[in-house]
């Protein structure tokens, strides 16, 4: 007797098991929001610009009720962030929201370009990427991910580790779509990748535009350099120069 019931259980228990994958993997947001961290001053913290875009991400395109809002459709269900300059960037924003930001940060090393410091952000992004495409929380709802730039895309990192998928557009499929950038430039800052998730039975994107960051007031002397342009800093700023 002890014998079958275990049987029957071990069934029941298989079943069940093979009745939640389908869900667990077709558990995707409707719609992806992605950007940059803002303006750095050093490896631990924002210039007085990337400071100053914080705020204005929080009080217009993340916000609750501007014109600018990026959330008109549905309200966001998470903020993600990989390192302390994503972290401090959409603080702001969460904190209007009131979540807590899904914080995966990498410390910086001495060296940037450290092997070891690169493998970590690759397992964070790869982490992060499965829990957005499989977290049944976030279902049919907005993500909103605030990355490291070479992590979003790079098509020179991602011929660096052949075989792994390294970046986000590795990562959530966006390189099955025509019009997606293979790289993000060093210099901007100021767009939003935005990836709509159509069939909710499919990982794969069914859309992508991008957004140019450009502030109405108080905020509309926030850089707004054109894709892949130089971004001009006013005299005497705090920010690291990137070309």
């Amino acid at each position: 007797m002890k014998r079958i019931l275990a049987g029957v259980l071990s069934a029941l228990i298989s079943v069940a098991a093979a009745a939640a994958l389908p869900e667990a993997a077709h558990a995707v947001p409707e719609r992806v929001i992605i950007l940059r961290h803002g303006e750095k001053k050093n490896d631990y913290a924002l210039c007085s610009i990337g400071e100053e875009r914080a705020k204005a991400l929080a009080a217009q395109y993340l916000s609750r009720d501007h014109a600018k809002t990026l959330f008109a459709h549905q309200p966001p269900v998470a903020f993600m962030s990989i390192t302390l300059h994503t972290l401090e960037l959409v603080s702001p924003s969460a904190g209007k929201w009131g979540i807590p930001v899904d914080d995966v940060s990498v410390m910086p090393e001495p060296r940037r370009d450290d092997p070891k410091f690169v493998e970590k952000l690759n397992q964070r992004t790869q982490e992060a990427a499965h829990e957005v495409l499989t977290d049944p929380r976030w279902n049919g709802r907005t993500v909103v991910m605030v990355w490291e730039h070479h992590h979003i895309a790079d098509a020179k990192m991602e011929k660096q580790f052949p075989g792994e998928e390294v970046t986000l557009r590795q990562l959530l499929n966006l390189d099955k779509l025509k019009d997606v950038p293979k790289t993000w430039p060093n210099a901007n800052y100021d767009y939003f990748w935005i990836v709509d998730y159509g069939d909710p039975k499919s990982d794969v994107p069914t859309a992508f535009h991008m957004v140019k960051q450009a502030f109405e007031p108080p905020y509309n002397t926030l850089p707004s350099n054109d894709w892949g342009a130089p971004e001009v800093f006013p005299p005497g700023s705090d920010c690291e120069h990137r070309k």
